[in-house]
């Protein structure tokens, strides 16, 4: 089995996701190689072959020049399966490679499974297997399914590709960021979310009351926010912020794979749901079995009689 891992750079640095790549490879039990349109100085710690093609000759983005670099990869390595984020670049990327090398494409890969692939369906509720039925795959990976263990290493064998004028009229301008959040979870070092278990929006206050009273800052899951009982800037999980607190409270959270993309990487995980086989008790350091709102009210009551 062979890999070729198309690694993201953006504004001169590359990604962290770029690990995420390499890890599932190692999951996979792949020999990788990997395609870096970036500069050399990106070149990751990795044990393999980098194809390293400069961004300043085409632009850190420009799908036409960026698939025929991953094709010309592609035919010096013949791998079985190419892979790249699920990000903006690799839903953009990725159907175009499947179909310039007639392979079947599978997006938002969270798992391995015999022959196939695991996907999220049914709003995350559930999982599906799927097996491609082209000899080679390309497949998007959803941020943080897949972790290095341990830190980087390797010295990787670096082959340059050059890069030639396509003619397609298409140039690289640059990015424009989005706009300000108006809370940054990701600098957060405790956090308390709300899920759909919290009952109603007039609940929420109560979760909110729990994070002020431990010094921290109010999350939500999508449920929450597409019912709009919180505010978006407040959302954890793959369309909301990822993040990495000291401390994470996940309050009648079940456990999507999207939401716990965006919390995995949480230190320290309490959950409170009154099932006791939601997903969440999967990643959690401590499961409460309980009722939210019941529980919450008088927990943040004794957190205070505890400050006087």
């Amino acid at each position: 089995m062979k890999a070729l891992l198309v690694a993201e750079y953006r504004e001169g640095q590359l990604l962290e996701s770029t690990y995420e790549l390499v890890a599932f490879a190692q999951k996979l039990g792949a020999e990788a190689s990997m395609v870096l349109i970036g500069s050399e100085s990106a070149v990751p710690s990795f044990s393999g072959k980098v194809y390293l093609a400069e961004a300043s000759a085409c632009g850190e983005y420009n799908p036409d020049l960026h698939k025929k670099i991953v094709a010309a990869a592609v035919e010096k390595e013949n791998p079985d399966v190419v892979v790249l984020s699920h990000s903006s670049y690799g839903w953009d990327l990725a159907p175009r490679l499947a179909a310039t090398l007639g392979a079947g494409q599978i997006s938002e890969v969270v798992g391995l499974v015999d022959g196939g692939y695991e996907v999220p369906c049914c709003n995350a509720k559930m999982r599906r297997a799927v097996a491609p039925k082209t000899p080679r795959a390309v497949v998007t990976l959803q941020a943080g399914a897949f972790s290095l263990e341990g830190e980087p290493s390797g010295s990787a064998q670096v082959e340059k590709i050059e890069v030639t004028a396509d003619g397609s009229g298409i140039e690289f301008i640059g990015y424009e960021p989005a706009e300000a959040k108006e809370v940054d979870l990701s600098r957060a070092e405790v956090i308390v979310s709300a899920g759909r278990g919290v009952g109603k929006k007039d609940n929420v206050a109560a979760i909110q009351a729990l994070a002020k009273a431990l010094g921290g800052e109010l999350g939500a899951s999508r449920p929450v926010v597409d019912a709009d009982w919180v505010e978006h800037s407040h959302q954890v999980g793959t369309t909301g912020q990822t993040v990495s607190p000291k401390l994470y409270v996940a309050c009648g959270i079940s456990g999507a794979i999207q939401h716990l993309a965006g919390m995995k990487k949480s230190d320290f995980v309490v959950a409170i749901n009154k099932d006791k086989d939601a997903p969440i008790g999967e990643v959690a350091d401590v499961l409460v079995v309980a009722d939210v709102m019941q529980l919450v009210p008088a927990l943040t009551e004794r957190l205070a009689s505890l400050k006087k």
